[in-house]
């Protein structure tokens, strides 16, 4: 597993992110240079319900391509649960988001609207009755986790501005960018998103992705997919760890297990694995006898010897973990599971280049440029290597 730093030393990362900073502030002065914009849908599919003809199943993308295109490949930005693409067009502060940025580095974005998400549509005869609608309550223990101390790193956050509670301007533009958590059952939601991405990638042709939290699961099934479409993943706190769920909010029990989400290992739907396999009972779950560390859970990794993932082996993947979310103590099983498997992410501990006190959220808090600027420098670096490689 690489850990960390991908070569440069902790100081090197630090006078990186130095300058990186007041290049960021400086770039913010100029106007972004735009060749072409638009929206397009993908995916969906007609179904007759109730004597009526309606489409379920489509994800929306708004794109922007730049003037001057330093990519061949465009980033596609994929949103966690409970919000929509808007987390990536800006922060709730008014500063650039991550779109932007890479849209500036010569990236063309496409910012996905998930299915039954913001300009996707919830099409309620199809999903169901939505998952509930979002609160102030749980808004602030989201993006501010050092108030509620509910898993072992949240009080090391420090990089969310303002109060953090209802009436401070970044939360309230927080919460007004929630959704309703959207379509019900872990499953299905992985199956509606993949099957929607895979459709924008015939539109589009190849792509990288960049995931977030609940668009982890489908983005390492459409990688599985569809290896040669994809041209990297950016993991940002992307997935849940192998096989169960935990329970990682609400002291005394954080570890507590829960159900057996992902039969498939990182998944809950099909993956490639070689010697391949026919149905998920095949993969015998082990627990892991002790923890990494404090605060941290006990991996499940696969009974040895280990069948490996020959797809996602093609596809170049970095993780990107912060200090103080509920997933700092479990992402390390993503990236351990991934080595059983013979598949070696870039593992990057913000906190160990020097960036410290972001929670989930990351793309929305002070230092979101300076984690943009982390993840640009692995993809030039990991987009140059591909490049020189002989087919």
């Amino acid at each position: 597993m690489t850990i960390q730093n991908n070569g440069i030393g902790l100081m090197g990362w630090t006078l990186v992110l130095a300058l990186t900073a007041a290049a960021a502030q400086a770039q913010q002065q100029e106007p972004l240079s735009i060749a072409r914009q638009g929206y397009l849908f993908a995916g969906g599919k007609y179904s007759t319900v109730k004597g009526r003809q309606v489409m379920s199943g489509q994800l929306y993308a708004e794109y922007q391509i730049p003037s001057r295109q330093t990519s061949p490949y465009p980033i596609v930005f994929l949103h966690g649960g409970g919000v929509s693409g808007s987390v990536y067009m800006g922060t709730p502060d008014g500063r650039e988001g991550w779109a932007q940025f890479f849209l500036r580095k010569g990236y063309p974005v496409y910012v996905v609207d998930g299915v039954g998400r913001g300009r996707a549509g919830y099409q309620a005869d199809v999903y169901g009755p939505p998952s509930g609608p979002p609160d102030a309550d749980g808004a602030e223990r989201r993006i501010s986790p050092e108030l509620f101390n509910e898993w072992p790193m949240a009080h090391l956050h420090t990089q969310r501005p303002g109060t953090g509670k209802p009436g401070d301007p970044f939360f309230d533009t927080f919460f007004a960018l929630t959704h309703m958590s959207g379509i019900r059952g872990y499953s299905t939601v992985a199956a509606l998103n993949r099957d929607a991405i895979l459709a924008l990638l015939e539109k589009i042709g190849p792509a990288i992705l960049l995931t977030h939290s609940q668009s982890g699961t489908p983005g390492w099934l459409v990688a599985d997919a569809k290896p040669d479409r994809v041209k990297a993943v950016i993991s940002i706190e992307g997935g849940s760890p192998a096989f169960y769920e935990y329970a990682t909010v609400g002291a005394p029990e954080w570890f507590k297990r829960g159900e057996k989400a992902r039969p498939w290992g990182l998944t809950s739907e099909p993956l490639t694995y070689s010697p391949p396999v026919a149905s998920a009972s095949e993969i015998e779950a082990v627990e892991e006898e002790k923890a990494d560390g404090p605060g941290l859970v006990k991996c499940w990794l696969q009974k040895e010897p280990a069948r490996k993932l020959p797809n996602l082996q093609k596809v170049p993947i970095v993780m990107i973990q912060s200090e103080s979310s509920d997933h700092t103590s479990t992402d390390h099983c993503v990236a351990k599971y991934f080595e059983q498997a013979g598949v070696h992410p870039t593992f990057i501990r913000l906190a160990a280049i020097g960036i410290r006190g972001n929670t989930h959220h990351m793309m929305l808090e002070k230092n979101n440029l300076e984690i943009a600027d982390v993840i640009y420098r692995w993809l030039a670096k990991t987009m140059a290597s591909s490049a020189t490689k002989t087919p």
